[in-house]
């Protein structure tokens, strides 16, 4: 998915980040609840409960660990059956 208005990134005052994280916003202009969304590039949005790892780059993953390793340790099974 490409950023576009739906979206919204939530701290993007963070000092020298990589990662981003990014809500979707409903039609009724709520937050949609269940998905965590992501970026690295502020243009393309990943979805770490559908796209990870496959859609992932190892520089991605790699970010991942360091800035939210709490979501790395939650899917790390998934990179063990890769």
């Amino acid at each position: 998915m490409l950023l576009n208005d739906e979206f919204v990134i939530d701290d993007p005052e963070v000092d020298d980040p990589h990662m981003w994280t990014v809500e979707r916003i409903s039609e009724d202009g709520s937050f949609e609840i269940g998905p965590l969304y992501v970026t690295f590039d502020k243009k393309t949005v990943l979805n770490l409960w559908t796209d990870y790892p496959q859609k992932f780059t190892p520089e991605q993953i790699q970010i991942m660990r360091e800035e939210e390793p709490y979501w790395y340790e939650f899917f790390m099974p998934r990179l063990e059956e890769a």
